[in-house]
């Protein structure tokens, strides 16, 4: 083989070396961004994301939640976790902490807008969790984690707009893994018949003329690569479905 020939070849299989290495450490990446606070005094989130997800929106993972901006994704990005540590070393802590997307919003060109538990999560002192939330604006750094709720499984909620059997809808509550659920159908356990639902905005999805009988649930769950699965859990809904109440799938995802 020529030699000019043998060192191209060299280069090349350097690169596609570096590349690999690249990627097989990329979940190790974080992303520069900022970050403000929510305003309000319980340090907890809003209940009224645009999420859809109401008091249980201000309260899941024990109050470190976010609103976020080019992450929420028109919906999408409603219940996606996040490592989010800030980078000023006389106030913040190496570990961070992980915060659930469960509202869109922006502050001063903000990535996230934390809850006040969130602030504190990443600090290193109760002091340094006020001088942060002092500052304002923070500079922060953050990467996509898979979430977990080790005592839970992914429940729905049927909403109060619900009106049965005419209209349905409701939210995932305990989204799980580190995929996004980008499509959700309905189908009759009886004949199988699925019917594709809408998302009607964040978490909230919908239809009209909703399948009748025991549902079965079925969840797709995607990343950006292009990866998807379709979940099928094994609870199903029941036929009589009552707006206002939560039903446990009986699943937990680790995708």
């Amino acid at each position: 083989m020529d030699l000019s020939l043998q060192c191209l070849l060299l280069v090349a299989s350097l690169l596609l070396m570096q590349t690999l290495s690249h990627a097989a450490t990329c979940n190790d990446c974080f992303t520069s961004s900022r970050a403000a606070h929510y305003p309000n005094s319980d340090e907890l989130g809003t209940d009224s994301g645009a999420c859809g997800y109401g008091l249980f929106g201000a309260t899941l993972n024990g109050g470190e939640v976010a609103a976020a901006s080019d992450l929420y994704q028109n919906g999408i990005g409603c219940g996606a976790c996040y490592k989010v540590r800030c980078t000023n070393s006389n106030y913040c802590s190496d570990k961070g902490t992980t915060v659930v997307i469960t509202d869109q919003g922006m502050s001063h060109n903000t990535g996230f807008i934390l809850s006040r538990r969130a602030i504190a999560g990443m600090a290193q002192t109760t002091d340094s969790a006020a001088s942060l939330q002092a500052l304002g604006i923070i500079d922060i750094e953050y990467k996509r984690v898979s979430c977990s709720y080790p005592n839970r499984n992914i429940t729905i909620k049927i909403d109060e707009n619900s009106n049965y059997p005419h209209y349905l809808a409701f939210v995932i509550w305990y989204q799980q893994g580190q995929r996004d659920i980008t499509a959700v159908q309905l189908c009759e356990t009886q004949n199988q018949a699925c019917k594709l639902l809408d998302r009607s905005y964040g978490a909230v999805w919908t239809t009209t003329s909703p399948p009748t009988g025991l549902l079965s649930l079925r969840m797709l769950f995607s990343d950006e690569n292009g990866y998807e699965t379709w979940v099928v859990p094994p609870t199903n809904i029941p036929s009589n479905w009552k707006t206002g109440e939560t039903y446990d799938t009986g699943i937990q995802v680790n995708l």
